[in-house]
């Protein structure tokens, strides 16, 4: 099985969301993008996560690079 881009995994449960919150599905139709959404949504958290892992890693290897956590603020803007 071919591994699903974070991209990819991103634009799909984008577009899950769009057609929940526009009232497009049936009921089945909604349970089953709302279980395919955690799915993706989990996906996409794995992938991030791995991310900041393989950063962390070469932060270290490059001299001992002060590692600080990603904060987005009140508003969402990372500062």
């Amino acid at each position: 099985m071919a591994e699903v881009k974070f991209e990819d995994a991103l634009a799909k449960l984008e577009e899950i969301v769009r057609k929940m919150e526009q009232g497009e599905l049936t009921l089945d139709e909604s349970l089953a993008a709302f279980e395919e959404g955690i799915r993706l949504s989990r996906l996409c958290a794995a992938k991030l996560d791995e991310a900041e892992r393989r950063i962390e890693i070469l932060l270290k290897k490059e001299g001992g690079t002060e590692v600080k956590p990603f904060d987005l603020g009140p508003e969402g803007d990372d500062q």
